[in-house]
């Protein structure tokens, strides 16, 4: 960062900036920690019977442990980076499209507490209530990494609001997750391979939303990925957000293949699709939120809903790791 020079290129200026602030938070946070803990068994050394109090001091230590744990488990390309999460309603009808907003609550609300940045992209309601789909970008320290663990399809148990005879429901939704590339990624998409879509945006907005078609859907026909923006304040600001996204897909295809490859490699049968179940939350009988790659469940499940999520993601990266989980 001292050479001459160091500045002409802003783009790979900024992307080496950060990834100097990012280590050097790692290494001052190390540093307080491990001064923490020396204190903490210096104190026991002079006193013992002040055990219970250095235990309670070591408590948000073992805390913050955990946290630089999960960190180290980010070694991929992208790992560290900002992400897209999309969500989709699936089986279930107005149930479903009820449980793809839930969902986007969820991750909204679990977005704000781990202090990350979350802004909604797209969002196209459902005919009754929820939404069809919908789009937000995730952006701070290890979003990608982190939010990879919950990609796949989610299953909602519940008596449903929708049925007149109050009987219990199963609904569907599938979470697809995508590294947020930068603007300047050098990844080309032939224009031939794409079809664009102007729309009139349709549910809630601002003064541009609902007057003009500056809504953006692009398809990829190579691979059938469909994206869409419509919360920028004209068309082309929408195409050049869709585009990004959807370079973001492509390149999470192309991760997807790479592990899938991967996986036949080591002999393992892996199904690290977008079709695979992974956890189900369960409303009625009984209320209980359980992943099913690695047994982790919750009681709480109105907790989950509000964005308790860390011990499932944490639960997952940790076995994904170890090999005990797809």
């Amino acid at each position: 960062m001292g050479e001459p020079g160091f500045w002409d290129d802003q783009a790979r200026a900024t992307r080496i900036s950060t990834d100097h602030s990012r280590i050097s938070r790692r290494l001052e946070r190390y540093d307080r920690l491990r001064g923490e803990f020396d204190d903490a068994a210096e104190l026991l050394e002079l006193d013992p019977e002040l055990a219970s109090e250095v235990e309670t001091q070591l408590a948000p230590l073992r805390a913050e442990l955990a946290e630089l744990q999960e960190d180290a488990l980010f070694t991929g390309e992208y790992d560290a980076g900002d992400a897209v999460l999309s969500i989709h309603a699936g089986t279930g009808g107005t149930d479903a499209q009820d449980w793809a907003e839930m969902l986007l609550r969820m991750y909204l609300r679990w977005a704000e507490r781990r202090d990350f940045q979350a802004e909604l992209v797209e969002a196209s309601p459902g005919e009754e209530a929820g939404l069809k789909s919908a789009t937000a970008t995730v952006k701070g320290e290890n979003a990608y990494g982190i939010l990879k663990a919950e990609r796949g399809v989610h299953r909602l148990v519940r008596l449903s609001p929708f049925d007149s005879a109050h009987r219990r429901h199963t609904a569907f939704a599938q979470i697809v997750v995508a590294p947020l590339l930068p603007d300047d990624d050098a990844l080309e998409i032939d224009e031939t391979d794409l079809r664009i879509d102007t729309y009139r945006a349709s549910g809630a907005g601002g003064q541009h939303v609902n007057k003009t078609d500056s809504a953006v859907r692009i398809t990829h026909l190579p691979t059938g990925i469909v994206v869409q923006c419509q919360n920028e304040r004209s068309q082309t600001s929408n195409k050049a957000t869709a585009l990004r996204i959807l370079k973001s897909r492509l390149v999470e295809l192309r991760e997807e293949e790479r592990e899938a490859e991967l996986s036949r490699e080591r002999g393992a049968a892996q199904d690290i699709g977008f079709g695979s179940q992974i956890r189900s939350y369960v409303l009625h009988p009984y209320q209980q939120v359980k992943d099913l790659r690695t047994g982790h469940e919750v009681g709480n499940a109105q907790g989950v809903l509000d964005g308790d999520l860390d011990g499932f993601i944490r639960a997952y990266l940790l076995a994904k790791a170890t090999g005990k989980a797809n």
